[in-house]
C-alpha cells in the first residue's frame, strides 16, 4: 500500500491509521529502496502488511515512482492512495502548523500549485483519491479504517458519503446523487435542529413519496452497476449523496442505500461528512 499526495493533505495521519490497523509503516522511503524493501518484508514472517508513505520530499520520487510501481505490479497488486485538499484548506493548514512547504518557495500558493502540477502523473496512477478538505484528522482516520482496514483481500469496498452541496462536493466520489428535490426537514420546526440519523427525521424523509420512488430506482441501479465495476477490477467505489446542508436528507438516504448494499453481501463504509455543520 502506497500513500502519497499533496503536502498538508494528511498523509502522515493516514499512515498512522494504517499503523494502528496492524500495518508495518515507513514514511519517506527513498524510491530507489522501495523494491528491495518490499522483497525484504516478504521474507520476514512477522510483516504481512506494509504501507509506505512517499511524497515530494524525496526528489527522485517524481522520476522513478511510476516505473517502480509498474515493476511491482507485474507480480503483485500494489495499491496507491492519493490524498489532496483544496488550495485554501492547504494554505490554512500550513499557516496553523507554521511549517515551510517542501519545495521551499516563499510564495506558499505558488508552491502548492507547482506541487499539484508535478504530482499530476502520480495522481493518475492512484487506485483511490481522497479529498480531505472537509475532513478532520479524526474523520480521516475513521475513513481509512472503514475503507481499507476491514475489507477482505481482493474484495471491493463501497464508500457512501452524505454531504451538503453548500460545503462542496466530495471530489473522490465516482457517482453523485443529488437529493435536494426531496422535501426538506429543515423547514419543519420540530425537525430543523435534529440530525438525519434521528428517528423522527428518518421517519419524515422516508414517508415522502419521492423518497420511496428514488430508493426504488437507485437500489436496482447500484445492484446493476456494482458487479460491472468489480469486473473491471475496481477496488473502491465511492458514492456521494448530497442535499443542501448535508444534515437531514442525505444522511437518511445514505443509511437506506447502505442497508440494501449490505443485504447483498457487499462491504460498505459510510461517512456523514457534514452532519455536524449548522445549516
Amino acid at each position: 500500500m502506497f500513500l502519497t499526495g499533496l503536502s498538508g493533505s494528511g498523509i502522515s495521519i493516514a499512515l498512522n491509521a494504517f499503523e494502528d490497523g496492524g500495518y508495518f509503516c515507513v514514511d519517506n522511503l527513498p524510491t530507489t529502496l522501495i523494491e528491495s524493501f518490499i522483497d525484504l518484508c516478504k521474507k520476514t514472517p512477522s510483516i504481512s502488511k506494509v504501507a509506505i508513505g512517499v511524497d515530494i520530499r524525496e526528489r527522485k520520487f517524481l522520476t522513478r515512482f511510476a516505473d517502480t510501481v509498474a515493476a511491482l505490479r507485474k507480480s503483485r497488486k500494489e495499491e496507491i492512495i492519493f490524498l489532496e485538499a483544496s488550495e485554501d484548506v492547504l494554505v490554512r493548514r500550513f499557516k496553523e502548523t507554521r511549517r515551510p512547504h517542501p519545495l521551499g518557495y516563499k510564495d506558499l500558493k505558488k508552491a502548492l500549485r507547482k506541487e499539484a502540477q508535478m504530482l499530476q502523473p502520480i495522481r493518475q496512477l492512484a487506485d483511490r483519491i481522497i479529498d480531505t478538505s472537509n475532513l478532520s484528522p479524526h474523520q480521516l482516520r475513521k475513513l481509512i479504517a472503514k475503507s481499507f482496514l476491514t475489507r477482505e483481500p481482493d474484495g471491493m469496498t463501497i464508500g457512501l458519503i452524505s454531504f451538503g452541496y453548500k460545503y462542496g462536493i466530495p471530489l473522490e466520489a465516482d457517482l453523485l446523487f443529488d437529493v435536494r428535490f426531496l422535501p426538506n426537514p429543515f423547514f419543519i420546526k420540530e425537525l430543523k435542529d435534529l440530525p438525519g440519523t434521528s428517528a423522527k427525521v428518518r421517519k419524515f424523509v422516508l414517508a415522502q413519496p419521492p423518497t420511496k420512488e428514488f430508493l426504488g430506482k437507485i437500489n436496482p441501479l447500484l445492484e446493476y452497476l456494482v458487479p460491472l465495476y468489480r469486473q473491471e477490477g475496481k477496488s473502491y467505489l465511492t458514492i456521494g449523496v448530497g442535499c443542501t446542508g448535508g444534515r437531514h436528507r442525505s444522511p437518511v438516504l445514505v443509511e437506506e442505500i447502505r442497508k440494501n448494499l449490505v443485504k447483498n453481501n457487499l462491504k460498505v463504509s459510510t461517512v456523514h461528512r457534514d452532519l455536524q455543520n449548522a445549516t
